[in-house]
């Protein structure tokens, strides 16, 4: 007897809309077990994780800000995962984003640069684009996995940003903290919220998700990289570039990653910091697939993750969790998105062994 999986030739719209929802229910239910099992308050800290953001103005807030980076990061991952193109290395680009970002203000602290912002939003673009176009290089030239490439440039990139603040681009003034200078006014994002911290950034994350839908339901570019990741010889066959769609799929991916690394470092924390390598590259893949690697999905996606986030914050505090049971509630999430969504789109077949002859 031999158990393999089947593609469904149709999948209803109704139980890929519910499967999400039902991820989120099995994952509140396994948490639950899990909270108990650790001997904290289940119930206070499921509220304080889910519903406590929503019960204020600040902390709603908080969780756009959180929202924005996400967002930008996960729609430029998903249109490669779309083209079977895994940019594993999203927190990397991120970080070179940063760094690129932080040159200007660092090098000119008075502001005494023409078009600063705009500057080092390009600056980060570029950063991040350009270096994940070397994964992109080592896998077209090379044979290389993208998968293991992106991932240790994220590594090289973490220690490139210990030398530069522990180095060269450590602030004098900054009590032996490894941290920049601080930036001037004229490198911040300007606020979206007067009196919040929510920044103009989550409206590059929202123009990004429109670019992202329109290439990828409207454009050819986006239906060759639609057709290159469903049939590949099928995409072959009609004479799709190949290599042109890792190129394409890994400078987008490292374009939206290395914005949002220029985005946070010119947002709240107005320098850079070690803390900038925060998970985010990482969590964007969670929210990508949550998103069904849709554009639209993906919106709705980074916002509960982001949900998560600052829940998770008030959940150490109010229910005691330790940080490790937050990550492992968006671990849950995923695991049964997965499943409900294998479970749409596959079925199970069971193939009995054909029995030999004797002669």
């Amino acid at each position: 007897m031999k158990l393999r999986l089947v593609r469904r030739d149709t999948a209803s719209r109704l139980a890929m809309i519910a499967a999400p929802i039902l991820a989120l229910v099995l994952a509140c239910l396994a948490s639950l077990i899990l909270f108990a099992l650790l001997g904290k308050p289940a119930g206070t800290a499921l509220y304080a994780l889910l519903l406590k953001p929503f019960l204020s103005w600040y902390s709603f807030t908080e969780v756009l800000l959180k929202m924005a980076p996400l967002l930008m990061i996960a729609q430029g991952l998903a249109i490669g995962f779309r083209a079977n193109v895994f940019n594993i290395g999203a927190e990397g680009q991120f970080i070179i984003g940063a760094v690129c970002a932080s040159a200007l203000p660092v090098w000119y602290p008075d502001g005494n640069f023409p078009l600063m912002l705009p500057a080092m939003i390009i600056a980060g673009a570029l950063g991040g684009m350009v270096y994940a176009m070397i994964a992109a290089g080592l896998r077209t030239r090379f044979g290389a996995s993208e998968i293991l490439v992106t991932l240790m440039l994220s590594l090289i990139a973490a220690q490139i940003l210990n030398y530069l603040l522990l180095g060269p681009w450590k602030d004098p003034h900054g009590f032996n903290f490894p941290q920049s200078v601080m930036f001037p006014d004229n490198a911040i994002l300007p606020l979206l919220f007067p009196g919040t911290r929510t920044n103009i950034s989550l409206v590059f994350a929202l123009v990004a998700s429109g670019f992202a839908y329109l290439m990828m339901q409207h454009h050819f570019r986006g239906y060759q990289l639609r057709t290159a990741g469903l049939a590949p010889r099928a995409a072959l066959y009609a004479g799709f570039n190949a290599p042109r769609m890792i190129w394409l799929s890994l400078a987008l991916g490292g374009l939206a990653a290395g914005i949002a690394g220029a985005s946070e470092v010119a947002g709240p924390m107005g320098q850079l910091q070690r803390s900038i390598s925060s998970g985010y590259g990482y969590a964007a893949i969670i929210v990508a697939y949550m998103g069904g690697l849709n554009p639209i999905g993906i919106i709705v996606s980074s916002f509960l993750i982001s949900v998560i986030y600052i829940g998770g914050d008030s959940a150490t505090v109010t229910a005691g969790l330790p940080v490790a049971a937050v990550e492992v509630f968006q671990g849950f999430l995923l695991v049964f998105y997965l499943l409900t969504f294998t479970s749409i789109r596959y079925r199970i077949s069971i193939s009995k062994p054909h029995s030999k002859g004797t002669k």
